[in-house]
């Protein structure tokens, strides 16, 4: 099979898209962005960290993105960025358009309720349900098997991958990007205890997605039980992530694999979430704060900082016995009272 061509773009056409400062040959072309040491000599790589240094020096790519303080370390053609890293993730998406993948229209096989809207220059895929009054924007795609609930809003450009789920009444922006498996708006853990039984609250809110948001594969935001849950704008979500009813999380904030959000909690703004860390609920975490993976938060975080609760790994014995003193901290903290005491004591005699 004819493999399609890749675009191609000098050095100079780069700047004048991208910005930065070009140094040496703007006339050298690149089709791909690559690493250092894997780099050929159509392709432009990316030097952002010391310890790739060696590599830098002996790599084949034909151009490199370099930060200001590193504007000499090559004697290659080179974009100079004061964010070498963001400049990188810009040039790789110049030179890797996403092309869409199925033509504008309703594929005769999905479901449309008669009172729902979609845009003319829309993709519905086959097997995708639309719900009563949902309204689908300009240029979104919306790949098979999707299921769109009643009344369910989905922003212009926004792309929901494969067997994605969004239940009645949520909002999903602008730009936004919802992958595979995804469920936005099931209900949320709400029960009460009756008698010994539980009894089912009911899950009355909705889930509200700001612009610009990117959901992981297999994350679930849980609609709220009487306000909507709300993910703010620009916030990105990795894989397997879950948000529980009520939560709200603060523009522009990051969380990776496998976070717990417990419900109601409150994420700032330009936070960072590393994965597997847990936040427990009602709790209220500042802006620009940075959890470390593993974490788990137990009260709420009111100035922004690097926050980190994980015990470092060790072989299993050395943390059997660590484990053992931690489980006597109490005990022991009662006993360094007492010395001090006594200590005290004997010093005043």
């Amino acid at each position: 099979m004819r493999q399609p061509e890749r675009p191609s773009y000098s050095l100079g056409e780069i700047v004048e898209r991208l910005g930065g400062e070009l140094l040496g040959d703007g006339s050298v072309r690149v089709t791909q962005i690559a690493p250092l040491d894997t780099a050929k000599p159509e392709h432009l790589s990316f030097f952002v960290h010391g310890k790739y240094r060696r590599q830098l020096l002996t790599t084949a790519a034909a151009a490199v993105i370099v930060g200001e303080a590193e504007r000499d370390a090559t004697s290659l053609p080179r974009i100079v960025s004061a964010n070498p890293y963001a400049y990188f993730a810009r040039a790789s998406a110049l030179l890797n358009p996403a092309a869409p993948e199925m033509p504008a229209g309703v594929h005769a096989s999905a479901v449309v309720d008669g009172s729902a809207i979609v845009a003319g220059t829309a993709r519905v895929g086959s097997h995708v349900w639309i719900g009563r009054n949902a309204r689908i924007g300009e240029r979104v795609t919306i790949y098979p098997h999707c299921f769109i609930g009643d009344d369910v809003v989905v922003g212009d450009e926004s792309i929901i991958y494969p067997n994605v789920s969004i239940y009645r009444e949520c909002e999903v922006g602008r730009r936004v990007i919802i992958h595979a498996g995804a469920v936005i708006g099931a209900d949320g853990f709400g029960l009460a205890l009756d008698d010994g039984k539980w009894l089912k609250i009911p899950q009355v809110g909705a889930v509200t997605i700001g612009d610009d948001v990117e959901i992981g594969a297999n994350t679930t935001i849980d609609r709220g039980a009487l306000e909507n849950t709300v993910i703010e704008e620009g916030v990105k979500l990795d894989n397997q992530i879950q948000v529980a009813h009520n939560v709200r999380i603060g523009a522009h904030s990051a969380m990776a694999g496998c976070v717990g959000i417990a419900g109601s909690a409150k994420i700032g703004r330009h936070c960072t979430v590393g994965g597997a860390s847990v936040i427990l609920g009602h709790l209220e975490v500042a802006d620009h704060v940075n959890v470390s993976a593993g974490t788990l938060v137990t009260k709420s975080i009111s100035a922004p900082g690097t926050y980190t609760s994980a015990m470092p790994f060790s072989t299993h014995a050395a943390w059997l016995k660590n484990a053992a003193h931690l489980r006597h901290l109490d005990a022991m903290a009662e006993r360094i009272k007492q010395l001090e005491a006594r200590l005290e004591a004997l010093e005043r005699d």
